[in-house]
């Protein structure tokens, strides 16, 4: 059953496969002719049940309305509640969201703004492909992070070009100073407390040996299976030759058979 892959930084980084074996390391495959094949069945990530179709990267329905990891303040932090004592599961809410955040802005076609957990950079980093990446300010829990990013929409994206990224169209020189210059000033003063700019900058050295010239996303509905020379890994995408991607988070709960 994939799961997102696990990832740890380097150089280069380096992906992990989970597998009923144990963990493998896809940086081994990379070169070489693997083969993906999908048996049909999907199971959900939640609760483990087998479902018919998949909601949000892994969810059944049932889980998808209920559960807190598919909550809505997922995709919006700003309606978080968590430092409310509010939510769809408390002792998960309190675990994962009443906590240290972070709000950064990462590079990779394009500046984009970004909130998430303190502890979870730079893998938040890494699967979503950013070349390089910043923290520009640290909050005591996911609400306030999430209200900073609303203000920070207005003059970034938060959203990452998943096609230029994968063909590796990225800035080639950022300068986040000027960037962090852009985004005090235009928070509200009640935001700037929480505001500095960390000057360690997050550097992606993704294993790659070729990237594609154009890009041809994988869809299991309608091909059961995906195959051919690994060219790299970069964000959550395996890269193989002739254009061909998977996102294998996308595909969180699907049975699948590696060769």
């Amino acid at each position: 059953m994939l799961k997102k892959l696990i990832v740890s930084d380097g150089d280069p980084i380096h992906y992990h496969l989970y597998t009923e074996e144990g963990l493998v390391l896809l940086n081994h495959f990379i070169g070489k002719e693997i083969k993906i094949e999908f048996s049909g069945k999907i199971y959900c990530k939640s609760c483990g049940k087998q479902t018919k179709k998949s909601f949000s990267q892994g969810f059944c329905y049932p889980c998808f309305r209920s559960a807190p990891e598919a909550s809505p303040c997922i995709i919006r932090p700003e309606l978080c509640e968590a430092h409310l004592n509010k939510g769809r599961n408390i002792e998960w809410e309190q675990q994962y969201h009443n906590q240290p955040h972070v709000v950064y802005l990462a590079a990779s076609s394009a500046i984009k703004v970004g909130v998430t957990q303190a502890a979870n950079i730079p893998t938040r980093w890494i699967d979503q492909g950013a070349s390089t990446a910043a923290i520009i300010a640290r909050t005591p829990h996911r609400q306030i992070a999430g209200m900073i990013e609303v203000e920070l929409k207005k003059r970034f994206t938060d959203k990452t070009h998943w096609q230029k990224m994968l063909r590796n169209e990225v800035l080639k020189e950022v300068d986040f100073q000027e960037s962090f210059n852009t985004a005090q000033n235009a928070i509200s003063a009640k935001f700037k407390d929480y505001f500095y700019l960390d000057t360690s900058l997050f550097k992606g050295r993704y294993p790659v040996l070729e990237y594609p010239l154009k890009v041809v996303s994988f869809n299991q509905e309608k091909s059961p299976s995906i195959s051919g020379v690994l060219n790299g890994i970069k964000g959550q995408y395996l890269i193989f030759d002739a254009s061909k991607v998977i996102n294998v988070r996308k595909y969180q709960g699907y049975e699948v058979r590696l060769t």
